[in-house]
């Protein structure tokens, strides 16, 4: 099982004490200002470039394939070229290959780097970061199930494993940890876009007993992905040399007693990966951890051990805990009395100091990330004993919050991270011996709710969540340790949903006639039928800005309009001052519409005659009364009677 899920980024040879803000700092102060991807991140495109900003301008000669390493933990040792900007401040890696989507991502900038003025990073700089997956459905397809143990049908306890690319062609292969038979199956990926493996490769590599936790690295930087994997049974370690076809070379080195957890980080600051690994011992009070040093061939010395500040150190990540530029260790312990889950900061001279302890749950596994998106780095536990996993959220100085339990099916093992939904944020899955996978959905501020749960056949151990048909979807790859199966689970992408505006116009000519010294106002519809907003102006683009034009006036002369509504626009034409004969113009209107840009609406004005009779603005004076008449006057006479 990988029982490290961290592969890192690090700037070898840089301890951030403080962050630089000066453009140049004085002489042998150089460190790392920041870095893109950002540390931390959860959503780095799959083929974006790593650029690294220094304090001062650095030396272009220093900057090396063997001084700037790059490993993605499924993906592999990337290849690349390097650019340089701002004056040589800035140092920007591009890869050859992409990374795998829902990857973490680790590069080493070596000590041997030196500034223009020949001062060299102090300690080992470490940032890492996530790339993006792409938004699945979540209804997952069984598409098929590999057996481990082959045609011997020997029960192997196919304990766990990694979803590493160790033919480097391009497709994540899966290899599988075996306990009982002590060995390593490698499954190559069909390479077709298909999901599928091919039968695992003969012969298995050699491991030793109660072979279980692994992480991947490059250990010798040849290019080639490389495996650590703990030897429970036998105290040690067996470092795995890849050949870059699914084959190893093989080292081992004795450890403390009882093995369980491993890390890969630079601990000693001279720019390679070193591994560093809990002993949990034979009894209550027993446990430690050892470090490996690497001699930068992928060559590892004899252990030296430290304490960790617990008992039964048993479960191991690596990261950032305290934002320093310097990994640290999270340990979990599995003390029956006060178990706990421990914080030791990496001095970057091959020590740790103890920082912090939260009380856990008899702690099995961990691993890390940024499970509510505050940009420090927290921790998923699954608690053996306990029947729970818990989330501990951390602060960016190396505390780490209360846990919050979730109940999950009994003895649970292992517990991993991931964005199988797509949206931004890691998700959880957790594995028990005696149930099954549960898949637990991030809401984005690192609370968890159960989405499914996967049967098991007989005892579920471990889920790697990986892309296996190169689709931009993180699937499962669902390991039964009793049953030696691994279960592959298609996650399909979401139907994409273009967000496409389309403006429709109505009418399409406007033309209207008016006497002199007259006006009118007529509407014009903007109308979306697309499946996005609209947005809109009437301006110049490619002909005469209509504010321009004296007898025709535009309101309102932008907006938006939503999916499936329309807008009025009011066009008033005046023909005040204007000659009697016709005039042209054109109403432009741009918008966000891919396939029409812009849309010209002609407009004729006609004026035509003698303007009307002005509207008296008073009443008309009182006519004269008629003079009076002095004709002859004739009485009326009214007979009575």
């Amino acid at each position: 099982m990988t029982r490290l899920l961290v592969v890192s980024v690090i700037v070898l040879a840089g301890i951030i004490t403080a962050v630089a803000t000066q453009r140049n700092l004085s002489a042998g102060a150089l460190t790392v200002v920041s870095t893109t991807p950002s540390a931390r991140s959860l959503a780095a495109p799959v083929d974006t470039a790593v650029t690294i900003q220094f304090s001062q301008p650095i030396s272009r000669s220093t900057i090396l394939s063997s001084t700037v390493r790059v490993f993605g933990q499924w993906s592999g040792a990337k290849p690349g070229t390097f650019g340089f900007a701002d004056l040589d401040q800035t140092v920007i890696f591009t890869p050859t290959t992409s990374f795998s989507a829902g990857e973490v991502v680790m590069v080493i900038l070596s000590g041997q780097i030196r500034a223009a003025d020949g001062s060299a990073l102090a300690n080992s700089h470490t940032v890492t970061f996530w790339t993006e997956s792409q938004p699945a459905t979540l209804q997952f397809q069984h598409a098929d199930t590999l057996d481990v143990r082959g045609t011997a049908g020997v029960h192997t306890q196919a304990y766990g494993g990694v979803a590493t690319d160790f033919n480097n062609d391009g497709w994540l292969d899966l290899t599988i940890i075996n306990e009982i038979t002590a060995d390593a199956r490698v499954f190559l990926n069909r390479a077709d876009g298909s999901g599928l493996y091919n039968d695992f490769l003969l012969p298995t590599t050699p491991l030793n007993t109660q072979a279980s936790p692994s992480a991947p690295s490059d250990f010798n930087l040849d290019g080639n992905a490389d495996l650590a994997v703990v030897n429970i049974g036998t105290n040690s370690i067996s470092i795995l040399l890849g050949n870059g076809d699914g084959t190893f070379a093989s080292q081992e080195v004795s450890v403390g007693p009882q093995p369980r957890g491993i890390a890969v980080l630079d601990v000693d600051s001279d720019g390679d990966p070193d591994i560093v690994n809990t002993n949990s011992g034979f009894d209550s009070n027993a446990g430690n951890l050892s470090i490996l040093l690497n001699d930068g061939q992928g060559v590892f010395g004899p252990p030296t051990y430290f304490e960790g500040g617990g008992t039964r150190e048993w479960a191991l990540a690596a990261a950032d805990m305290d934002e320093d530029g310097i990994l640290d260790l999270v340990i979990g312990t599995r003390a029956t009395s006060n178990p706990q889950v421990i914080v030791n900061k990496g001095n970057g001279d091959g020590t740790f100091t103890f920082v912090s302890a939260r009380i856990g749950g008899q702690v099995w596994m961990l691993n890390v990330g940024d499970v509510n998106g505050d940009g420090h780095e927290d921790v998923a536990t699954a608690n053996s004993n306990n029947s729970t996993g818990s989330i501990f959220l951390g602060d960016g100085a190396g505390n780490l919050s209360a846990p919050m339990y979730y109940p999950i099916d009994p003895f649970p093992l292992a517990t991993d991270l991931g964005d199988i939904d797509g949206d931004g944020d890691l998700d959880w899955a957790t594995s028990s011996f005696s149930g099954d996978w549960h898949l637990f959905l991030n809401n984005g501020d690192g609370v968890f709710t159960l989405r499914q749960t996967f049967p098991a056949t007989s005892a579920s151990s471990c889920a790697l969540m990986m892309d296996m048909n190169n689709d931009g979807t993180l699937d499962l790859a669902l390991i039964d340790e009793i049953a030696d199966e691994v279960q592959l689970m298609h996650n399909p992408p979401a139907p994409v949903i273009v967000i496409t505006p389309t403006i429709s116009i109505t009418p399409t000519f406007i033309s209207t006639t008016l006497a002199m010294d007259t006006a009118v106002t007529l509407p014009l519809t903007i109308a979306n039928t697309g499946t996005g907003p609209l947005n809109w102006t009437i301006s110049e683009s490619f002909c005469t800005i209509p504010a321009e034009i004296s007898w025709l006036q535009v309101t309102p002369i932008s907006g938006t309009t939503a999916v499936s509504t329309t807008t009025t626009i009011n066009l008033t034409l005046d023909s005040t001052g204007l000659l009697p004969i016709l005039y042209t113009a054109n109403l432009c209107i741009a918008s966000n519409d891919p396939l029409q840009p812009e849309v010209n609406v002609p407009v004729t004005l006609q004026v035509t005659g003698d303007p009307p009779p002005p509207i008296p603005t008073s009443p008309p004076p009182t006519a004269t009364p008629p003079p009076p008449n002095f004709g002859i006057y004739l009485p009326v006479i009214v007979k009575e009677g």
